[in-house]
C-alpha cells in the first residue's frame, strides 16, 4: 500500500451496482446452476417513474439504471466514477473535443475542489480556451447557420454553434501566454504540467475572475495538467515567439512520459473519466505499457477503472473508439469488463451528468496535490528502472 499521500477515501451512500444478467449467467455455469434463470436474474425494467426522482442523481439511480441503452451506460458511468471515489483511486479526467469553449471548466473546477480529479490530459486547445473567462475576454453563443466568409471579415471565429472575437479574445490571451513564457524559467527542460502550472498561478495573480479557469484552481490545489501534444494548440504556437527570439523554451514531452508513468505506478488504484477519446486518450492509457512493456515494472497490471464519453464506434478501428476490452490486450486496464464502461453519447450532456451525481452522493476528499509529489515519485520510479534486473538484461550497455 502506498503511505506517501494523506487522503482519506470518500464516502458515497448508495449500494454499487449489481452485475448483469450476462455476469451472473457465467458465474452460474461455473457453479453448475440454471444458466437461463441467472441470465434472466437482472433487475426487471418496469415503466420509468420521473415523481419523486427530480434531482440528476435520482434520476440516474432511479430513471436511467432501471432503463436499458444509453441511459443505463450512463447510470453505470456514474456509479462507476462513484466506485472510483470510494476506492480511493487516483483519479485522471482526459479531455479532447471543445469542452472549454462551451464552459465545462466550471464542471472541471467542481470536481477539483472536492477531491475528486487528481490529474489531467488535455488537448492544448482547451487549456487555451480556458484563458480566455478569467481575463473577461468574450465567447458567446452563436449559430452553425451562418456566412464563414462574413464571420472571417468581421473578425469573429466560430466553433460550431460558439463565436470567439479574433482582436478581443484571441489575440489578448495570446499575448499573455508571450508573457508568462518569457519570465518562465525556459532554460532547464520542463514538463507541460510545469507549464501549465505557471500559467495558472499567473491567471490566480493577475486575472479578475480566476475562478471561471480550471488552470487556475488546477495550479490552485496543485493538480498536474499535462497535454498530450503540446504543439498543436495556440500555446504552443505562441511558445515560438520566445524560441525565435533567443529564449529557446526547452518543453521536453518525454518529461509528460515519464511523470505521467510514475504518478500512475505511485498510485494504489487508477481510475480514468475519458471526455472523447483522441491523443489524450492514449496518452493516459500508455501508461500501464509504459511500466510493464518498457520498464518490465509489473507493479500495476492495468488500470482499475476506465470511463469513456465517446460518439466513436470500434468498428472503424479508429483509437478514439477503441473499447476497455480491447485495451486488455495491450494490458491497459485489469479486466476487460469489469468496471468499464463506454457511453456512446455526446459528453456535454453525459459529463456534466455524471459529475453532478458525485457531486451530489459523495463526500469531498483530501486533495492528493499531486504536482508537489512529482520529483518524488519520478525519483521512486528512476530507483526501481535502475533495480530491474530484466531491464539490465534487455539493454546492458545502459547499467555500464
Amino acid at each position: 500500500m502506498n503511505t506517501h499521500h494523506p487522503h482519506r477515501p470518500g464516502h458515497c451512500p448508495g449500494k454499487p451496482a449489481q452485475p448483469d444478467g450476462a455476469n451472473r449467467a457465467s458465474d452460474a455455469a461455473e457453479s453448475g446452476a440454471s444458466a437461463h434463470d441467472a441470465y434472466m436474474s437482472g433487475r426487471t425494467i418496469e415503466p420509468l417513474a420521473l415523481p419523486g426522482n427530480e434531482s440528476a442523481a435520482d434520476m440516474i439511480d432511479h430513471v436511467y439504471a432501471g432503463s436499458g441503452f444509453n441511459a443505463r451506460r450512463l447510470a453505470d458511468a456514474a456509479q462507476t466514477f462513484r466506485r472510483m471515489i470510494e476506492d480511493n483511486a487516483t483519479i485522471a479526467i482526459t479531455v479532447s473535443g471543445a469542452m472549454t469553449p462551451i464552459g465545462m471548466s466550471g464542471v472541471f473546477n467542481a470536481l477539483i475542489e472536492r477531491g475528486f480529479v487528481d490529474f489531467f490530459i488535455s488537448t492544448g486547445a482547451n487549456l487555451y480556451h480556458d484563458l480566455h473567462r478569467p481575463f473577461d475576454m468574450p465567447v458567446v453563443q452563436g449559430s452553425p447557420d451562418v456566412d464563414d466568409n462574413d464571420l472571417n471579415e468581421k473578425d469573429v471565429v466560430r466553433i460550431y454553434d460558439i463565436f470567439i472575437a479574433g482582436e478581443d479574445t484571441l489575440l489578448a490571451t495570446d499575448r499573455i501566454i508571450v508573457d508568462v513564457a518569457s519570465r518562465f524559467d525556459t532554460a532547464t527542460p520542463f514538463s507541460t504540467a510545469r507549464l501549465h502550472h505557471a500559467l495558472g498561478r499567473e491567471v490566480l495573480r493577475l486575472a479578475p475572475h480566476p475562478e471561471k479557469s480550471f488552470v487556475a484552481q488546477a495550479a490552485k490545489f496543485d493538480v498536474p495538467v499535462y497535454t498530450s501534444s503540446p504543439g498543436d494548440s495556440s500555446i504552443g504556437m505562441n511558445l515560438i515567439v520566445p524560441h525565435l527570439f533567443g529564449r529557446p523554451v526547452n518543453l521536453n514531452p518525454i518529461l509528460d512520459v515519464i511523470e505521467t508513468a510514475a504518478i500512475v505506478r505511485d498510485a494504489d488504484h487508477n481510475g480514468v473519466i475519458e471526455i472523447g477519446g483522441g491523443s489524450p486518450k492514449n496518452f493516459y492509457m500508455q501508461t500501464q505499457p509504459t511500466l510493464h512493456q518498457i520498464l518490465y515494472d509489473t507493479t500495476k497490471g492495468g488500470h482499475d477503472y476506465f470511463i469513456q464519453l465517446s460518439v466513436d464506434a470500434p468498428h472503424w478501428g479508429g483509437l478514439s473508439g477503441a473499447t476497455a476490452a480491447e485495451s486488455k490486450s495491450w494490458g491497459k486496464v485489469k479486466d476487460a469488463h469489469k468496471n468499464n464502461v463506454v457511453v456512446y453519447s455526446c459528453a456535454s450532456i453525459t459529463f456534466p451528468m455524471i459529475a453532478q451525481y458525485v457531486l451530489t452522493r459523495c463526500k469531498p476528499r483530501q486533495p492528493r496535490r499531486l504536482f508537489t509529489r512529482i520529483e518524488e515519485m519520478v525519483d521512486v520510479l528512476r530507483r526501481n528502472a535502475k533495480a530491474n534486473e530484466t531491464l539490465k538484461g534487455v539493454y546492458p550497455d545502459l547499467f555500464r
